[in-house]
């Protein structure tokens, strides 16, 4: 991503926020994402309008100290000038609007038209009754994004996939897991369960790879001018969009989470990544991702490596194959899992070890 709209500001000059608020939406090709903050403090000048592209980094606003937002303080570029402004800073004026005239933010009129939603016969929710996306969105049930959305998707992707392809020089490993033991334990831990708390192979992948980044952490990081190793292991997943393409969102803390809060995570995250209503933490900072194709006749995937990352876990579907253990010989199901990893970063040998480390973590659940 290069650059993005802002769609819609959700705080004025001299709100108040706290850690995790969310103070704007940016559509990106990808859709709409939630901007959050990770401090407290005052909103200070809002430095972009509405429907303005921006590229990526640029400024949006300012967080101020109480302290700072009492001498009136809204911006860096005015610490000097701080004397002569005004004791508290001054909300936007709002302009009178014609009675006749529907009041609705840029981003609520255009997800409106995509949806056909007559934005008069709707009761706004926002500041002096504004309609909101969430209004619209109310209004009736989401239709499917159109062709044109589907096409920024894979758009998104294929520049993304274009550039690692041409920039990262790849390396493949793989290797197969007798799934036995994992598969049992997941049966008799899901017979304890009600429907809706019941686990999914997928958290054990997660759970295994997590793990295994403990223990080999040079694939935990990202390439930037050089390896950089990350302390906390946040996984991407993989999702795919009904309407074409996928989207990685981050599993925070992976390695840190429980079988069962994976499993949460995943509820969560999932239906609002095909939404297109994910945060921009969720999506920038991965360290590594995972991709896995579930059920299905397809038993191995390389992925491409999603930069700046340095490797990508590929699992494919758990099939049924001979196996040969202490000279017998049987069927069991059998899970390959794939590696594909950034040579600039990494070797054969470092790759071995992690995807051994994950067909450890697979074949006991219990040290899950």
């Amino acid at each position: 991503m290069e650059s993005g709209f802002l769609r819609e500001w959700h705080v004025r000059p001299g709100d108040r926020i706290n850690r995790g608020d969310i103070i704007a939406e940016v559509e990106t090709q990808k859709g709409i994402i939630e901007i959050e903050v990770f401090d407290e403090g005052i909103v200070g000048e809002l430095l972009l309008k509405i429907d303005e592209k921006v590229p990526v980094g640029m400024l949006m606003t300012y967080i101020l100290t109480p302290d700072e937002a009492k001498a009136g303080i809204q911006s860096t570029s005015s610490r000097k000038k701080a004397e002569s402004v005004p004791s508290k800073l001054v909300r936007e004026e709002v302009p009178t609007i014609p009675a006749h005239h529907v009041r609705a933010s840029p981003l609520a009129r255009k997800i409106a038209a995509e949806k056909g939603v007559d934005l008069s016969a709707l009761k706004g929710s926002g500041p002096d009754g504004a309609i909101t996306r969430e209004d619209v969105e109310k209004s009736e049930p989401v239709v499917a994004a159109g062709k044109s959305k589907t096409e920024n998707v894979r758009m998104a992707v294929a520049a993304a996939m274009s550039k690692s392809n041409r920039e990262i020089p790849h390396y493949y490993l793989q290797t197969k897991v007798d799934m036995s033991n994992s598969m049992t334990w997941l049966s008799e831990e899901n017979k304890k369960r009600s429907v809706k708390d019941r686990l999914l192979p997928v958290v054990l992948y997660i759970k295994s790879v997590a793990m295994a980044l403990k223990e080999v952490t040079d694939l935990n990081a990202w390439w930037d001018n050089g390896l950089q190793r990350k302390s906390d292991i946040h996984i991407g997943f993989v999702i795919s969009l009904r309407t074409g393409g996928v989207i990685v969102p981050a599993v925070h803390d992976a390695d840190k989470k429980s079988l069962d809060d994976i499993m949460k995570s995943l509820s969560d995250i999932i239906p609002r990544a095909r939404a297109l209503k994910l945060r921009s933490s969720e999506l920038a900072d991965s360290t590594i991702s995972l991709t896995s194709l579930g059920e299905g006749a397809v038993e191995t995937v390389f992925g491409v490596i999603y930069p700046p990352q340095v490797a990508l876990v590929g699992f494919g579907g758990v099939v049924e194959e001979p196996w040969a253990e202490r000279g017998m010989v049987g069927t069991r199901p059998v899970l390959t899992v794939s590696l594909s990893a950034d040579h600039r970063a990494t070797d054969g040998n470092i790759g071995n070890q992690f995807l051994t480390a994950v067909k450890k973590y697979l074949k006991q659940p219990g040290l899950l």
